[in-house]
This record gives C-alpha cells, sequence and structure tokens, in this order.
C-alpha cells in the first residue's frame, strides 16, 4: 500500500464534495491536501471527469512541482497550489472551481461587496478580486504566476490569508484555501453561496448599501472572537 495512501484518500473525498455541493461541472476544478512533514500534497489528476475519478487516480507532488506518486498528469493548476503551499504555511487545503456566480464577479472583475451578516459570518472585508494579470506574466510560467498574482494582491491590499480564505481573479474564477482541506471546500461553498445572495441583491437595488461597520464586528466576533458563542464549544 502507497505510504500517501491516507493523503489520497482526503484529496479524493475533498474533490468528490465539490460536485456534490454543486460547485463544478465535469472537470472544472481540482482539490489539493498538503503533508507539511513530507512536503507533498495530494492533487486531482488533470481533466479526469469526477464521474470516474478514483482514489487511486489521485497523484503526489512535491512543492518543485515534481511527480512523487502517481500515473496521471496532475492538475494544469498545480504550480498555482504549490505556490500558495510553499509561502503561506498555515494552510492545509486548497480548492479551485469555476463555481457561477463567484466566476461572474470575476469576470466582471469585482470585489464581492460586505452586504449582510451571511457574509459578516466568515470575514469583515470585502471578498478580494485580484486584477487581470499582465501580459508577462501569461506569456510567462502562467500557472506559477497566478499564484503569486493571490500573493501579491493580498500584500498590495494588506490582507491576511488567515483572516481572507478567498479569493477571485479577474477573468479566471474563485481560489479557497483553510486549515484543512475540508475548511478549505466548506469556503468555497461559501463563497459562491455568498457571491448569489450579492448579485441578487446588487441586482434588486443597485444603490444597495454596505453593511454597518457594527454588524459587521458583532457577527464575525460572535462567531471567531475571544468571547465567541455560537455553536456548542
Amino acid at each position: 500500500m502507497s505510504q500517501f495512501q491516507e493523503l489520497k484518500q482526503a484529496c479524493y473525498a475533498a474533490n468528490m464534495q465539490l460536485p456534490e455541493l454543486g460547485l463544478v461541472l465535469f472537470t472544472f476544478g481540482n482539490a489539493s491536501v498538503v503533508d507539511r512533514e513530507k512536503r507533498v500534497f495530494a492533487i486531482k489528476p488533470s481533466g479526469v471527469p469526477y464521474a470516474t475519478l478514483k482514489p487511486e487516480d489521485i497523484v503526489i507532488v512535491d512543492f518543485a512541482n515534481n511527480i512523487v506518486e502517481g500515473e496521471k498528469r496532475p492538475s494544469s493548476d498545480t504550480k498555482t497550489h504549490a505556490v500558495l503551499y510553499s509561502h503561506w504555511e498555515h494552510i492545509g487545503g486548497i480548492v479551485h472551481t469555476h463555481s457561477t456566480y463567484a466566476t461572474a464577479w470575476a469576470q466582471a472583475q469585482l470585489d464581492i461587496p460586505i452586504l449582510g451578516t451571511t457574509h459578516a459570518d466568515h470575514l469583515t472585508a470585502d471578498i478580494p478580486c485580484a486584477p487581470p494579470m499582465d501580459d508577462q506574466m501569461i506569456a510567462g510560467d502562467y500557472e506559477h504566476q497566478t499564484g503569486w498574482q493571490i500573493i501579491n494582491e493580498f500584500q498590495r491590499r494588506g490582507l491576511s490569508p488567515e483572516e481572507v480564505e478567498m479569493v477571485l481573479l479577474s477573468n479566471h474564477a474563485p481560489f479557497t484555501w483553510g486549515k484543512t482541506v475540508e475548511k478549505a471546500v466548506y469556503h468555497s461553498a461559501v463563497l459562491e453561496e455568498v457571491a448569489r445572495m450579492a448579485f441578487l441583491s446588487c441586482t434588486l437595488r443597485p444603490d444597495v448599501p454596505r453593511l454597518k461597520q457594527a454588524l459587521i464586528q458583532k457577527h464575525y466576533e460572535r462567531k471567531h472572537g475571544l468571547h465567541s458563542y455560537y455553536g456548542q464549544s
């Protein structure tokens, strides 16, 4: 049995959640899981439909994008995952989808504004949309540069990837991450729902106001603050 069997199974399970949650069609997405001790991560193989994906198809890759184990080519987005794992050491899983509403905001090159308490339950900022990649980056190592597109935008805005665990890439689609891949999947689903709500709100009322700061802080703190009281723990 492979020494990476558990890692592959966790990656497979995360990937299979994406179509179940309505976040991907056909082969439109991928999830990965990192093993920090071994400095490798498991990722979905490129172009394999979710309907036929098996745990043994999952590919193990190191942070330099070398295949450590697997018969198939890893996702075309592997280099993006590698950049994020290499530079953001707290994350344990990454998800990339082309979910409809989040991708629509990305294609419009717009941040998703914080309009309601559902958004504030998860973060206190607008969901950032990184600007279009410049031609030199596109012509270079595109997927590697996509990782830097995300990191550079967070640095430019002074955002913490531990507090804002999702991003849109202009004209492309969303990426999410988390301490675990389960959290990354959760954030992907939350992002899509918040994107849908924001789209509907802006359609109903183009001048919809941003959520009051007092409500932003209240809803975030009651779930994530020092004296949080949401849930049973």
